[in-house]
């Protein structure tokens, strides 16, 4: 862990203080001043990842520095698209959310500019990545929302708990399609590059890991609807682990060495 003493390292500690109080401001119940700091914190995001844009002069998105930084910008938009668009809630968390995935870029990643190798340099690397980075926004609403449902449940069984479990379904929803097309465009990217649609790389099978849980969400679910509303949030929360293996550990562990080490 280090400080990055630069624009860029400012910026983000910045950002993160600023989601840090909103968070503390709502909880406190003065939600609109919440409201102002993290769309403030927002900006000082939006500035950091524009200031890496010109430094590295490409779309931040090659290594784990850039994606968690731009994880900490994707929140915000996210988070009131799910409130006006999906009627979600979850905005006191997802300030939260944006503090905790700054926390990487700000201290442990390194903000060295990695050069990527030719096979990698392709028009797909963008979509593919951005797409899969909002789904996992997403999935990470989703599985708070059901983590809501299980504790909400574990301290009042008699409670209506149809809301947290609607909610996760409804970004459930909104982030299997991102997540699918990401899959979609590396394959698309694998044919293109190394002449084959799948290469049994360990971040390909941890993402087919992932989509395949969340997939078994949609089928138990329509099985037998909200009856079992907490293994549904099960489904949801182990989807969850699966991103955070695949995002990180399969990318920093010496056990899956693959092509992806180069995040």
């Amino acid at each position: 862990m280090h400080i990055k003493d630069t624009i860029l390292g400012l910026l983000i500690y910045f950002a993160m203080g600023l989601y840090l109080l909103a968070f503390i401001a709502t909880l406190v119940r003065l939600r609109k001043i919440g409201k102002l700091l993290f769309m403030i914190g927002f900006v000082a995001a939006l500035g950091a990842w524009i200031f890496r844009w010109y430094l590295v002069r490409h779309i931040p998105l090659q290594n784990l520095f850039e994606v968690f930084l731009f994880l900490g910008l994707a929140v915000y938009p996210l988070s009131i698209f799910c409130l006006r668009a999906l009627r979600t809630g979850g905005f006191a968390a997802d300030m939260l959310i944006g503090a905790i995935v700054l926390f990487p870029a700000g201290f442990i990643f390194s903000e060295v500019p990695m050069h990527l190798p030719p096979a990698l340099q392709s028009w797909l690397f963008v979509p593919h990545v951005l797409v899969y980075m909002l789904s996992y926004i997403l999935m990470t609403k989703a599985a708070f929302q059901a983590f809501l449902q299980l504790d909400n449940y574990k301290n009042n069984p008699a409670a209506n708990l149809i809301d947290n479990e609607e909610a996760t379904y409804r970004l459930v929803c909104a982030g299997f399609p991102l997540m699918t097309a990401g899959l979609v465009l590396g394959s698309i990217w694998a044919k293109l590059a190394w002449g084959d649609w799948w290469g049994w790389d360990p971040k390909e099978l941890w993402s087919l890991a992932g989509w395949l849980v969340f997939a078994s969400y949609f089928h138990f679910r329509s099985l037998f609807g909200k009856k079992f509303s907490r293994i549904n949030s099960l489904w949801a929360i182990a989807g969850f682990v699966i991103i955070v293996i695949t995002l990180l550990w399969a990318n920093l562990s010496r056990l899956f060495a693959g092509l992806h080490a180069y995040a």
